[in-house]
């Protein structure tokens, strides 16, 4: 279900990018999909075959046991699952910081980072390490939560949507953009947090709702978004565009940031 979802917003997102583009006159919108799409592809193989089974796993041991912050509470169960809900999410918000802050983690995330040309498919250019690191972590957050497996999966078909809509190219106006943002993170937002200015870099770290930034004092803004430049000064090269620089990104011996 998550996978047809996530390749029908795609290809959704992707035409919009066509038609409504924020950066016009890109002439490799292919190639670089192809190359985004396979990172996200590993990743996807290799998350399934390592982590799917270890995650069923923990939550099944912490719903046998009664173990977690939601066995804590005596509320209605459709409110539990929101609180849940609002705490994996901003764990992920204190991951993704988390990543920008320490540098060995950084190592792999300016993967991510290293798109000059932010789209759609820049949703799944993540590097493998950073996924593993995230799913090992993930073994030991979703038991302390108390995450169950519907939840997990209702937070995923919700993410997938939105992270590819954040990091779409699509125009939207700024006056609908400053209004969904209210709630969620939208590609105004987070087209900062892709600028190649650090000061901007390190800002907007929220995933689906972005009143994480906006409490941590995190929450950066600017009109000109169009004039944003995306990626790492020291990765702007064609070949860290490739599959094999975004592979070998994290074990280079390159300026750091």
């Amino acid at each position: 279900m998550r996978l047809v979802s996530e390749i029908v917003i795609l290809c959704l997102v992707f035409g919009l990018e066509q038609l409504f583009p924020l950066f016009k006159g890109r002439k490799h919108r292919a190639r670089h999909a192809l190359s985004n799409l396979a990172m996200g592809a590993l990743n996807g193989a290799a998350s399934m075959l390592l982590f799917s089974s270890a995650t069923i796993v923990v939550m099944s041991w912490a719903a046998a046991n009664s173990f977690g912050l939601r066995y804590q509470w005596n509320l209605h169960p459709w409110l539990t699952s929101a609180i849940v809900f609002g705490l994996f999410d901003f764990w992920m918000y204190l991951w993704h910081r988390a990543n920008h802050r320490l540098s060995f983690l950084w190592r792999f995330h300016r993967t991510h980072h290293s798109d000059i040309e932010l789209d759609c498919t820049t949703a799944l250019r993540f590097h493998f390490g950073e996924i593993a690191f995230s799913s090992l972590l993930r073994l030991l957050v979703i038991p302390l939560i108390g995450v169950r497996y519907y939840e997990l999966l209702l937070y995923e078909l919700i993410l997938q949507p939105i992270i590819i809509f954040h990091h779409s190219n699509v125009a939207l106006p700024e006056k609908i953009d400053r209004m969904l943002r209210v709630f969620i993170v939208t590609p105004n937002m987070h087209r900062i947090h892709h600028s190649q200015i650090q000061v901007e870099t390190d800002s907007n770290y929220s995933s689906v709702f972005s009143l994480w930034d906006r409490l941590a004092r995190t929450f950066k803004k600017r009109r000109d978004t169009s004039m944003i430049v995306y990626g790492l000064p020291y990765l702007r090269e064609p070949g860290w565009q490739s599959l094999a620089g975004m592979l070998k990104t994290p074990f280079s011996n390159i300026v750091m940031k």
